[in-house]
C-alpha cells in the first residue's frame, strides 16, 4: 500500500467509488482525493467510501487528506489506518506536519512560504516525498507558462535530493484534452530532474508513462556505462565519451526506472 514509487499517480475523487477500481486498472498509483475534488457536504460520505476501499486494496495508493489545521483533516485521519500513505496539501512549514508522525507522508507545497521552507518540510519525520501544488502557487505568484515554473520546480528537485528523498513528481496537467501539451510539459519536467507526474484523467496515464519511462537507447547507454566502469573509476565508451562515478549513479537510476 506504500505510495511514491510509480511514474504515474492518478487522482480520483473520494466521492466517486465507481471510479476506484477503474483507476487501479490503469496501473497507475491511485490517489483518492478527500480535499479539493470533494464538496464540503460530501466529505463525510467520501471518507466512508475511501476507508472501505483502502481496507481491501492491494495496489499502490495514497489518500489526499484535507489541509493541516482543519477539522476535516482530523476526521480524515481518524477514518484511515495508520499505515495508509497520506498526501498532505498546502503545507507551509514542518510544524504543519506535527501530530502526523507514524504515517507515510507525501507533502504538497502550494504557497510561497512553503517554497521558502522546502528543505525543512522535506526533512520532517515521516515525509516520503514532496511535490508542488502548482495551481495555487501560480495563482498566488501571478505566474504564466512553463518557463515561469522552471525555477521553483528545480528548487523542489534540489530540496528533495538534499533531504534524501526521491525526485518529485510533477503536478497534474489540467488541460485534459491536450495530450501533446502534456507530453511537452512532461519533457520539460524530466529535463529538470523530476520523476513522473500525477494525472487527473486515465487518458493522461500512458502519455506520462511514455515520457518518463526508460527508453531502449537510455537502457543501452546505462548498461554500457556500468560495464565500462566495472573495474575502473574512469572509462571511455566506444563513442569516445568519458564516464566516471557520477555517470554510474545516473546509469543505475535509469535502470531502476
Amino acid at each position: 500500500m506504500s505510495g511514491g514509487t510509480s511514474l504515474v499517480a492518478l487522482y480520483v475523487p473520494g466521492s466517486r467509488p465507481d471510479r476506484f477500481d477503474k483507476a487501479a486498472a490503469t496501473g497507475a498509483e491511485v490517489i483518492l482525493d478527500l480535499e479539493d475534488a470533494v464538496a464540503a457536504d460530501h466529505k463525510a460520505q467520501a471518507r466512508e467510501y475511501v476507508a472501505a476501499w483502502v481496507a481491501h486494496a492491494s495496489v499502490p495508493l495514497q489518500v489526499r487528506v484535507n489541509r493541516p489545521g482543519s477539522a476535516d483533516l482530523a476526521a480524515d485521519l481518524a477514518a484511515l489506518p495508520i499505515d495508509v500513505p497520506v498526501r498532505v496539501p498546502k503545507v507551509e512549514t514542518a510544524a504543519d506536519l506535527a501530530g502526523l508522525g507514524g504515517r507515510p507522508l507525501h507533502v504538497l507545497v502550494e504557497t510561497a512560504l512553503g517554497v521558502e521552507n522546502l528543505f525543512a518540510i522535506a526533512s520532517a519525520v515521516g515525509v516520503r516525498s514532496i511535490g508542488l501544488g502548482e495551481a495555487d502557487l501560480v495563482a498566488e505568484l501571478g505566474l504564466a507558462g512553463e518557463e515561469a515554473l522552471a525555477w521553483v520546480r528545480s528548487r523542489t528537485v534540489i530540496a528533495a535530493r538534499a533531504a534524501d528523498l526521491p525526485a518529485p513528481m510533477m503536478a497534474a496537467y489540467p488541460a485534459i484534452a491536450d495530450l501533446d501539451g502534456l507530453a511537452a510539459s512532461c519533457r520539460v519536467g524530466r529535463g529538470l530532474g523530476m520523476r513522473g507526474r500525477t494525472a487527473v484523467h486515465p487518458s493522461q496515464v500512458p502519455v506520462i508513462r511514455t515520457v518518463f519511462g526508460r527508453s531502449d537507447t537510455e537502457a543501452a547507454w546505462a548498461r554500457s556505462v556500468l560495464t565500462a566502469l566495472e573495474h575502473d573509476g574512469v572509462a571511455t565508451l566506444p563513442d569516445g565519451s568519458m564516464v566516471d562515478a557520477a555517470m554510474a549513479r545516473r546509469a543505475r537510476a535509469i535502470l531502476e526506472t
